[in-house]
């Protein structure tokens, strides 16, 4: 039986870096799992990369026909943002192991949903002042920048990821993402082959 290895941590902590290179180096066979959001695509992402990009009309739909493992809204600037995973036939225990982005309250989620030992939480942190120097840079790669966005989400992440909200979640283990991104990922590595011996 596969496991589901959920990397999540504040925005701009450094998950997407780290699950592309966890993808890439391929010392441990992980499947990929894509979530859908109805947020608009920014510069330089792509449908079916990192996420699946869709209507609100294709969301209810999905919602209605009860498709939906999990799912959070969050009120932004812009509206409301969906992010949900669907049962879509992309995640199969009995055909390996998977890793996913996601959230603390995903991370609950989807325990209640494949069952505690089957997903596994790794949590990435960072400095307030890395968190903000990263998504400064990455906003200004924008055509249109929204940078009240990025405060909002900036503040809305240190209370979803509070001390906590990880404990009640039973998150104890987190990996430092604050500077020497190798050695991060390279702890990852080592922590996801000791859980699929």
């Amino acid at each position: 039986m596969g496991k589901i290895f959920e990397i999540m941590g504040r925005s701009s902590c450094g998950k997407d870096t780290v699950y592309n290179r966890l993808l890439e180096r391929a010392k441990i066979p992980l499947n990929k799992v894509i979530i859908y959001t109805t947020r608009p695509m920014r510069e330089k992402e792509q449908d079916g990369v990192q996420y699946y990009f869709c209507s609100i009309e294709r969301y209810e739909k999905f919602k209605a026909d009860r498709r939906i493992i999990e799912e959070r809204t969050y009120n932004t600037m812009y509206g409301p943002w969906h992010y949900f995973t669907v049962d879509d036939g992309q995640i199969d225990l009995d055909k390996g192991n998977y890793l996913i982005i996601g959230t603390v309250e995903m991370f609950v989620s989807m325990r209640q949903y494949f069952g505690e030992e089957n997903v596994i939480p790794l949590m990435i942190s960072a400095t307030d002042g890395a968190i903000m120097q990263r998504a400064m840079k990455r906003e200004l790669k924008q055509e249109e920048p929204k940078y009240d966005e990025m405060c909002r989400r900036f503040l809305a992440d240190k209370a979803d990821y509070s001390d906590e909200k990880l404990a009640e979640a039973g998150i104890t283990r987190t990996f430092d993402n604050d500077g020497a991104l190798e050695d991060c990922i390279s702890e990852i590595e080592s922590y996801i082959q000791n859980m699929i011996k």
